[in-house]
């Protein structure tokens, strides 16, 4: 799926839609750590994961950018350090001005205020002022994958984020999964909208039938009770 397809098909579809999806296709939930947050609220980004492991220099970055197509989202691999930034401004900058459309950083960033000007989606583990102090020795592989938390993603894999944090799906799913989590987002928002109007959600999972039936059958759970009518709330 080409960027421009990916981010028409995900543009409504939030991180709870899509790992849910995910779940129901029997399709492995790969999420980014919990501290991964964007610096802003209202973040949404989706594209084609651009990995580039982190060795103290930031040639890599560049490096990686290089090689992007507009819409690309550049996944950095820090090893989750939190003893020095590896992202700032100018990296940042250039990345918006290559076409990216965001960064995902499994390590810290700096410049905030600059990163917030520049306004190009950023998640990070937090920030600190200072910047490397090392230089390792680089892999062959750093622009080939890269780990965020306990996974490894690279170019086959697609990232969405937002607000809850971000996912890594593979790019071959990536219509299947928006077609399971636009039911799921349709479904939910009508029973959002029937809430508003005095329905409760109770009323609407038919709650006296689950627990009825669950006396009857105690290995009966909610999720098979709501799939029975259409129902939907968690996965």
């Amino acid at each position: 799926m080409d960027a421009e397809t990916l981010q028409r098909t995900y543009l409504d579809l939030s991180t709870p839609h899509v790992a849910d999806a995910c779940m129901r296709l029997g399709i492995p939930v790969r999420c980014a750590p919990t501290q991964v947050r964007p610096l802003w609220p209202g973040t949404h980004v989706v594209g084609t994961v651009r990995p580039a492991r982190h060795y103290g220099s930031v040639d890599v970055f560049l490096e990686a950018i290089d090689q992007a197509a507009p819409g690309d989202v550049l996944v950095v691999d820090n090893g989750g350090r939190t003893d020095e930034a590896c992202v700032g401004d100018l990296i940042t900058l250039e990345a918006q001005r290559a076409g990216l459309a965001g960064i995902i950083i499994w390590g810290l960033h700096r410049d905030t205020l600059q990163l917030l000007t520049i306004r190009l989606p950023v998640l990070s583990l937090g920030t600190l002022p200072v910047g490397p102090q090392r230089l390792d020795a680089r892999d062959p592989g750093a622009l080939t994958n890269a780990a965020c938390g306990e996974h490894t993603v690279d170019s086959t894999d697609f990232a969405l984020a937002d607000d809850d944090g971000a996912l890594f799906i593979p790019l071959e799913k990536a219509l299947d999964v928006a077609t399971v989590a636009a039911g799921i987002r349709d479904t939910e928002r009508r029973q959002a909208a029937a809430m508003l109007l005095g329905t409760s959600f109770r009323t609407q999972s038919r709650l006296p039938d689950y627990i009825a039936a669950r006396h009857a059958n105690p290995n009966l759970t909610f999720r098979q009770h709501l799939r029975t009518f259409g129902g939907e709330i968690e996965e």
